[in-house]
């Protein structure tokens, strides 16, 4: 079946074209594009001009050309990269982290931007397994420069340097929702950056991150103390910081510099 690459209307739409297995199709509040099985990029982000779905154009918070999708063969599928300033949302938990890449599986995936606590824009993406139902979509000035998210935490150079430690799993990109380093890992690896400036042990890494924890739950975000988790607790409180830390695009990969190279 011949199948060109092609615009489509946006959510909601009513019916799209038939297309061999293989096709992406990639719907946006403004528009959708779908391409066949073939060696395409698709971009999708705010610069309406510059991508093939606009998404958050009136957002200076959603990077200008936020993610692409590109087709790696017939072994391989297509994959989503995440270019953007902010972590994009898959189902569940997970967050595809700036620079990150993942392959997607045939079928639907909603992907979600969450510029600030009040807006969110949401990018959904099917790829077609075998020929089948039609997808369908469910329901500022793009050449601005993309703006920090409003909701980045300020963290001291010692903070951010335990912090990234402690999500180094997480920033690395290796696993889905990977456990973060313990205490005494975290101190070994600060300790081993060529950015340290004091000794860690486990007590002071444990007290530095119960510091930025209290310090985000008198801001407001959830799940950052016992009582709001219940238990066991286990390591849920660093995790939940993680996320939260991960999700404002507070921590990103680029704070893997601070580290050593190898554990």
């Amino acid at each position: 079946m011949k199948f060109p690459p092609q615009m489509l209307p946006g959510s909601p739409a009513d019916k799209y074209p038939e297309a061999p297995a293989g096709t992406i199709f990639v719907v946006g509040p403004e528009r959708g594009y779908a391409m066949p099985p073939s060696r395409y990029t698709l971009l999708f982000g705010r610069d309406r001009e510059e991508v093939h779905v606009p998404v958050g154009v009136d957002d200076p918070a959603v990077s200008r050309r936020h993610g692409v999708f590109t087709y790696h063969g017939s072994g391989s599928g297509w994959w989503l990269r995440n270019n953007g300033n902010l972590p994009i949302k898959l189902p569940g938990r997970d967050l595809l982290l700036t620079s990150h890449e993942r392959a997607l599986a045939p079928g639907y995936t909603p992907l979600v931007i969450n510029s600030s606590r009040q807006r969110s824009h949401l990018v959904e993406v099917r790829v077609l397994g075998e020929p089948g139902p039609d997808p369908r979509a469910i329901p500022g000035d793009p050449g601005d420069p993309t703006v920090p998210p409003e909701t980045v935490y300020e963290l001291s150079a010692p903070e951010r340097l335990v912090l990234t430690g402690l999500a180094r799993r997480s920033l690395e990109g290796h696993d889905d929702n990977p456990p973060p380093l313990t205490w005494k890992e975290t101190a070994r690896v600060a300790n081993s950056s060529p950015y340290a400036t004091r000794v860690w042990n486990e007590n002071t890494v444990a007290d530095t991150v119960e510091r930025v924890r209290k310090r985000l739950h008198d801001l407001g975000v959830y799940g950052l103390i016992e009582e709001e988790v219940g238990q066991p607790v286990g390591s849920t409180l660093s995790v939940n910081l993680i996320r939260e830390l991960l999700k404002s695009a507070t921590l990103g990969p680029q704070d893997l510099a601070l580290l050593p190279g190898d554990d």
